[in-house]
This record gives structure tokens, C-alpha cells and sequence, in this order.
């Protein structure tokens, strides 16, 4: 096992845009600064959904390469642009001038500068939302220049607005108002981010087929209660640790790395579900290892967006996120145990059916590896 690790070392090192990943629920991020003359805005977006907005893979091939991002970063700086609404009272305000680029971990960034004008209520609407795949959200902060958290909300198609009233408009620009006045902090609505936060972690385990095939891998030789919580449990620890250290930037590991390793373990554990029969000898431990692995998966949800890149929003997001992540494996397991548990009863499961659903499960977790090293 330790050799496909090092061997996806070097492979993930290697030069290359890979967009087939498949941890991207469809998260973008917003972060907005609101100056007495001005708004800032950085949006960001994973590749995949950049390229759906703007219809980039012009070979309909069903990737899109570096080249068709080139020729095509002003199209998708200006279909934000035109989706980024800013209304100052009953004034609405555009983008003057914006810049697409990719970041570090091939996400698409697009700066926007949209004009500021004196109001007592601020509107902003992210229309692109729409545009995008059904259920994408997008996490939109609202900061002052000194980055000090104004507003917070996860927007979606249906809920694409964030507004905050203040009790006195900022003054008209100019040296004697460098800086917005107290009144215009809006306290973010904590307890809607929360539910909005824990309802995308249920949603993601939901989605996320090869953490769900691992967690049946693993439950599936289970023969007691015993056995299947203490595999639940080492798997929820492993991967909360490394979601932790992850979002708040504490260890990097970059999705191209991750991706092929998180199949590599699906391949592990079904063959190791073929190979020694029974439920495997400290079954635990295999899953704490590996849990750290998937925990990085389910970290790149959020940090390669930008969650907890910015002031003020890492640790409510990180929580709630997580324990949509638990819930919808609570209820995974709920179940799958009973009906495994079920069937263990009857000999032809325990002499064909294990063994032929591990090797499906092998061979799922060996199609996923090829097609995150070579995609």
C-alpha cells in the first residue's frame, strides 16, 4: 500500500489540469469588501463549474484543457461581472473592470471592482448561481476594508441575496471619510449558516460514492455491533482530524494527490475483504489510517474554495460541515448494518455474496485511480 502512496506522490506532482475530482459539490465562494467608494469582490470557482458557466470545452470532449481556459477567461470575467448584482438603496451599480486567473489549486478567481455610492440599505445578488448546476451554493462574506465580518450566508438559486440595513450611510468619498462608520456592521446570521453548512455535509457523504462504497467495504464483514462501532468511530476520528488541520491550513495536501489515494484505499479494503476472510484483524486501525486519508478529501470542499482563507468564517462552516459529514454516515450505516447483518445469516451470502461485492468494490475503487492519475 505504501508504494501506490509514493508512486501517487510522483504521479500527482507531475504537471497537469485534472477537473474529474470528486469532491466538488458545487461550492463557490464570494468574498466582498466594502469600501466608502467602492466594493471589492473575489469569486471563486472550482474549474468544472467556471467551464459549465461559460460553456468552455469547445470540443464537447468532455474536458476542458488549459487552452480553451485561455481563450475563454473573458468570457467567464464577464458573465460574473454581469451576475454580480450591487444595488446602494434603489441604485444598482456594475462591475467597471474585473480579471479572471486560476490560483494555486486550479480554482478560477475573478476580481471584480464595482463603483460605492452613500446607503442606508445594501443589496447584493449573485445571479450567476443560477446558471450553474442545480444545488450549488455559493458562501458569500461581506467584510469592511479592515476585513472585520459585516454579513455571512450560503446562497443558492432560489435564496441569491444578502442584504444589510444600517442606521447611517457611508459619506460621500473623500479624505474626510476614509472609513465606513460603525452602524453599517450587520451581525452574521449564525444560525442559518449553521443549518446551511450541515445540510451541505449530509448532502456531500450523500454524493460522495466512494466514501460511501468504502464505509460499506468496511461494514460489510462487521459481525458485531462492537466490531461496526469501533470502525465507525476510528473512521469519524481519523477524518474530523484531518478535515480540522486541513481547512485551517495547518497541513496542505492538494487534491491530485488525495483523489488517487482515497481510491487506492476503496481497492485496499475490498481485496482485503476478499483475501482474509471474515472481519479482518484490527479492522480499527486500517480505517483510522485511512480515514486521514478521506478526511483530506472532505477538506478540500472547503479549504481549496476558500473557507477558512478568509477572516471570520472558518470555525462555524468547519463544525457544522463536519457534522453533516457524521449525520449522513450515522444514517448510511443505519442502513446498511441491518440488512448485512441480515444476510451474513444465509451461507451463500457468506460464500458468494461478500466475496462477489468486494470485488465489485475493488474493481470501482481501481476505475476511480486510473481515472484521477490519467484522466
Amino acid at each position: 500500500m505504501w508504494g501506490v502512496v509514493c508512486w501517487v506522490l510522483l504521479i500527482g506532482s507531475g504537471p497537469g489540469l485534472n477537473t474529474t475530482f470528486a469532491h466538488d459539490p458545487g461550492l463557490s465562494t464570494a468574498t466582498v469588501r466594502l469600501f466608502p467608494d467602492k466594493l471589492e469582490a473575489l469569486i471563486t470557482f472550482a474549474f468544472g463549474d467556471a467551464s459549465d458557466l461559460a460553456s468552455l470545452d469547445a470540443d464537447n470532449d468532455g474536458q476542458t484543457t488549459l487552452d480553451e481556459f485561455s481563450a475563454g477567461r473573458e468570457k467567464i470575467a464577464r458573465l460574473v461581472a454581469e451576475g454580480f448584482e450591487a444595488r446602494f438603496d434603489t441604485e444598482s451599480s456594475q462591475a467597471t473592470n474585473s480579471l479572471c486567473q486560476l490560483d494555486q489549486n486550479n480554482n478560477v478567481e475573478i476580481f471584480l471592482n464595482v463603483p460605492g455610492k452613500s446607503f442606508s440599505k445594501l443589496t447584493l445578488r449573485s445571479k450567476m448561481i443560477a446558471a450553474l448546476r442545480p444545488n450549488h451554493r455559493q458562501y458569500f462574506l461581506l467584510q469592511n476594508p479592515a476585513g472585520v465580518m459585516l454579513a455571512e450566508r450560503l446562497l443558492s438559486a432560489s435564496a441569491d441575496t444578502i442584504s444589510i440595513q444600517v442606521d447611517a450611510a457611508p459619506a460621500a468619498p473623500g479624505p474626510e471619510s476614509p472609513e465606513l462608520p460603525a452602524a453599517s456592521k450587520a451581525p452574521a446570521d449564525n444560525a442559518v449558516s449553521f443549518r446551511q453548512f450541515l445540510v451541505l455535509g449530509v448532502e456531500h457523504i450523500g454524493t460522495g460514492y466512494d466514501h460511501l462504497l468504502f464505509l460499506f467495504a468496511l461494514l460489510l464483514v462487521t459481525r458485531s455491533f462492537r466490531s461496526a462501532l469501533a470502525v465507525i468511530t476510528c473512521f469519524t476520528l481519523a477524518h474530523s482530524i484531518t478535515l480540522a488541520v486541513a481547512t485551517f491550513d495547518l497541513v496542505q495536501m492538494p487534491a491530485r494527490i488525495t483523489e488517487p489515494l482515497i481510491a487506492a484505499t476503496i481497492v485496499y479494503v475490498g481485496a482485503e475483504n476478499i483475501l482474509r476472510h471474515g472481519d479482518p484483524h484490527k479492522r480499527w486501525l486500517l480505517t483510522f489510517v485511512f480515514g486521514l486519508i478521506h478526511g483530506f478529501g472532505f477538506a478540500s470542499v472547503l479549504r481549496e474554495m476558500g473557507v477558512g482563507a478568509r477572516a471570520g468564517g472558518v470555525a462555524m462552516p468547519l463544525f457544522s460541515f463536519n457534522l453533516g459529514v457524521e449525520l449522513g454516515q450515522i444514517a448510511v450505516a443505519a442502513v446498511v448494518l441491518p440488512a448485512a447483518w441480515r444476510l451474513r445469516k444465509c451461507d451463500w451470502f457468506l460464500k458468494r455474496g461478500v466475496p462477489t461485492c468486494s470485488v465489485l468494490v475493488a474493481l470501482a475503487g481501481a476505475y476511480w485511480f486510473i481515472q484521477r492519475v490519467w484522466p
